[in-house]
């Protein structure tokens, strides 16, 4: 078990606000279903299916924030509208799996966030076959290496601090981001 440093983390989109808190499942009310979920009645906002947009990088900030079931849900509009069998939705569907491992994980469910992890690192190698220099570039980091950082998250689960209700908290010890200051913390050689 690791200790997840815990440190000011960058925002792709420092205009935006946080939800008011991260949804764990039966710890708070459901976001959309509860009247008192953060985001019930909200409408969705119309998006775009491509990974160099407002929602992706939303969907990364709400990410390295430990905001994994708001990330999840980002990212899962984006998915519903990017065109099947493309890249783009395996890239989305290892992003909402990873997303799924760190809510797992801080549940203390092991078995299900190194299932869902494996997932995830499953299709980011899949798509790591064939060069994607734009996803590497709005990742901060290549497909090869997310895959491989995601199983060692889970491998080595991190020691969970003691939080508020509804705290976010990061699980995974690398963050996601487009340039080169959002590269996985502690990495010092070339992110892309």
């Amino acid at each position: 078990m690791k200790t997840i440093e815990v440190m000011q983390r960058p925002r792709l989109l420092p205009q935006r606000s946080f939800p008011r808190y991260a949804y764990l499942p039966g710890r708070m009310p459901h976001p959309v279903r509860d009247p008192a979920g953060h985001s019930y009645q909200v409408e969705p906002v119309p998006v775009l299916p491509k990974q160099d947009s407002d929602e992706f990088a939303w969907g990364a900030d709400l990410f390295n924030h430990g905001y994994y079931w708001e990330a999840h849900e980002a990212w899962e509009e984006i998915w519903q509208v990017a065109e099947r069998g493309s890249a783009l939705r395996a890239l989305l569907k290892g992003l909402i799996l990873l997303s799924a491992a760190g809510v797992k994980i801080r549940e203390g469910k092991r078995a299900a966030a190194m299932r869902h992890a494996g997932r995830a690192a499953g299709l980011f190698r899949q798509l790591s076959k064939v060069p994607h220099d734009a996803f590497s570039h709005a990742l901060g980091m290549s497909l090869a290496m997310l895959a491989d950082m995601a199983e060692e998250s889970v491998n080595a689960p991190p020691v969970l601090r003691v939080t508020m209700p509804g705290q976010p908290e990061p699980v995974y010890d690398f963050i996601l981001g487009k340039s080169r200051h959002f590269a996985p913390l502690g990495f010092t050689g070339t992110s892309v």
